[in-house]
């Protein structure tokens, strides 16, 4: 008996073993090499764009990758403001879980949905340019070094309604705010900024390239928030506040891990309860076992 218990939780472990599934929907993209480099001021309110790291002629940068023009282009982020209209205001949910956007329930904030929404820009962010990949190896640690507005910001990740809110930045906690990055990664989140009008975020981005040198570069984001709020206020804006000195790296992941990626986060959890519940069940079999060889045993004397 306790053999077929044993290879049933056998079957059942190699059963669920997680497997990442590809991207689908808007986040399968493979980026052409040959994208072109745009010029001159932008206000980009709605559509796909992504923050990401870009390696060309020798230079790392961090550029904008802008999919609400046909065909695709990088933007310098000096030269862009990310508007985010009313659109996409929302009231702060009657939910404990949401305690950590630090606003009452029902407060009305602007967010930019982990899911593409009408007339709402998307942001997130890649490591997909084709020179990022070939220079190289394992990721990149994104680094939120400050962030300077009217109001807070917040960045989360949630999967699915009924999954934790998983906190990736927070203008509420010390910076910097390191977050590593695999290549050939496309992700999405929620961003939430607690008040309107225009914000600036000191991003730094570091690599460790496949030559043995470290790249490493800083940029700011500019968003304009709330239909009230002058892009060209952001665009103009200087960050004054004080911004933490030196990289700090975040941690890469053991080769072969996918724990950085949230696309199979309740499979994971799934997987856990019912190994849980197997592994429950052979104890219970065992001792069921034991009984019944005690009992033959005494019966016998």
């Amino acid at each position: 008996m306790l053999t077929h218990v044993t290879a049933a939780l056998t079957a059942a472990l190699l059963a669920v073993t997680p497997t990442v599934p590809a991207p689908t929907g808007g986040l399968a993209q493979t980026l052409d090499p040959n994208q072109a480099q745009a010029t001159g001021r932008a206000v980009l309110d709605t559509g796909h764009v992504d923050i990401g790291p870009r390696y060309r002629d020798g230079t790392w940068t961090v550029q904008i990758h802008d999919d609400h023009t046909i065909p695709s282009v990088w933007r310098d982020p000096a030269e862009t403001v990310l508007r985010v209209r009313d659109t996409a205001g929302q009231p702060v949910p009657d939910d404990p879980a949401y305690a950590f956007l630090g606003e009452k329930a029902g407060t009305p904030v602007h967010v930019v949905p982990q899911t593409e929404h009408q007339g709402v820009v998307w942001i997130g962010w890649n490591t997909q340019d084709p020179g990022v990949l070939t220079a190289i190896d394992r990721g990149v640690t994104m680094s939120l070094r400050g962030v300077q507005g009217p109001g807070t910001v917040t960045v989360f990740l949630q999967s699915g309604n009924l999954g934790a809110p998983q906190v990736l930045w927070s203008s509420a906690k010390p910076f910097p705010q390191p977050l590593w990055v695999e290549t050939n990664t496309h992700t999405h989140a929620n961003w939430v900024f607690g008040r309107p009008g225009a914000y600036l975020l000191a991003l730094t981005v570091t690599a460790d390239l496949a030559d043995g040198t470290t790249a490493s570069t800083d940029t700011l984001l500019r968003l304009a928030v709330g239909d009230a709020t002058n892009p060209d206020e952001a665009l103009h804006a200087s960050f004054t506040g004080p911004l933490p000195s030196g990289s700090v790296r975040a941690a890469a992941a053991p080769a072969g891990d996918d724990s950085s990626r949230t696309d199979h986060l309740p499979f994971l959890l799934g997987t856990g309860l019912l190994v849980a519940l197997l592994i429950a069940a052979l104890a219970a079999r065992q001792a069921a076992v034991r009984r019944r060889a005690e009992r033959t045993h005494g019966a016998g004397r």
